[in-house]
């Protein structure tokens, strides 16, 4: 991940934000994935246990209130044909056309940063280190529906570590001290907390949006609680459990809150058209799956 604002929390403290399908019952990753254990998860036999011993990780905190920590955004972008680029790319995803993905990515110079530092494999093409890194050629749609919702993606910054790169989505910025004092004071994992994609995301008494409103976020960090949601859930919809500041508990819908350990879709102009030039995140040891 790049090293700056909230990535660099990430990095350090292995965040990531869990994703409770509705009525699945079971827990998934966020988009990005996460490098940390998941709170609550069940662990396999422990050093000098027994044979068929199991370890449980500790259980989350209970919610209480707590002083929401500010999430501050770079200024849009505001280049219209880096939109275009951008809306051209989200249709060729829906169409999982891979000949017109190929024209979309840079020649040469494909870079793929991973938490395991291996990379893009100069041996490969440009668009083969991006299937690679996204999951294109999994069984299942998941990398292409990736790819669009990274094209869809309204925000963007500028990469402090290349020069006239952007990544989406943007890097959010966060005092790094005071959220290691929110952790400390709410006895929480850091892998616990995400922010809203926007003010205003209402949290719900139950996980259907025709459940009351409980409350309504504001731009900081947000606890997230790794617990499964209830069969009532409606199908399709993708809920997480939170904290809110006031120390209520309700849900919102996932797609509006924010991992601190995003996976980022880079960009680059290349005899100037924008091209797709780059992953953050991921393992290539996996294929980014």
């Amino acid at each position: 991940m790049r090293s700056v604002g909230i990535v660099t929390t990430a990095l350090l403290l292995a965040l990531a934000v869990s994703r409770v399908p509705a009525g699945a019952g079971e827990q998934l990753a966020q988009a990005a994935p996460a490098s940390g254990s998941k709170v609550g998860q069940t662990t396999g036999q422990a050093p000098g246990q027994p044979p068929g011993a199991q370890q449980t990780a500790p259980q989350p905190a209970p919610p209480k209130p707590y002083k929401a920590v500010p999430v501050t955004f770079p200024p849009p972008l505001n280049d219209p044909s880096f939109d275009a680029f951008r809306k051209e790319l989200a249709g060729v995803a829906q169409r999982k056309d891979r000949a017109a993905l190929g024209r979309m990515v840079v020649a040469k110079g494909f870079f793929w940063d991973t938490e395991d530092g291996k990379g893009a494999d100069a041996k490969k093409s440009s668009v083969e280190n991006l299937a690679l890194a996204i999951g294109l050629d999994a069984k299942d749609s998941g990398g292409w529906d990736a790819l669009a919702a990274m094209a869809a993606e309204p925000t963007a910054s500028a990469d402090p570590n290349k020069k006239d790169v952007v990544c989406t989505p943007a890097t959010a910025d966060i005092d790094e001290k005071e959220f290691e004092n929110l952790v400390k004071s709410t006895q929480t994992d850091p892998a616990e907390w995400g922010y809203p994609t926007s003010a205003g995301v209402e949290v719900h008494a139950g996980p259907q949006a025709k459940s009351a409103t409980v409350e309504k976020l504001g731009m900081g960090l947000v606890r997230v609680l790794p617990e499964t949601a209830p069969a009532a859930a409606v199908a399709g919809e993708d809920w997480v459990r939170v904290v809110a500041p006031d120390g209520k508990v309700g849900f919102v819908l996932s797609a509006s809150l924010m991992s601190l350990d995003n996976d980022e879709l880079c960009f680059a102009k290349e005899s100037g058209s924008w091209k797709i030039a780059g992953v953050v995140g991921g393992s290539s040891g996996d294929g980014g799956q």
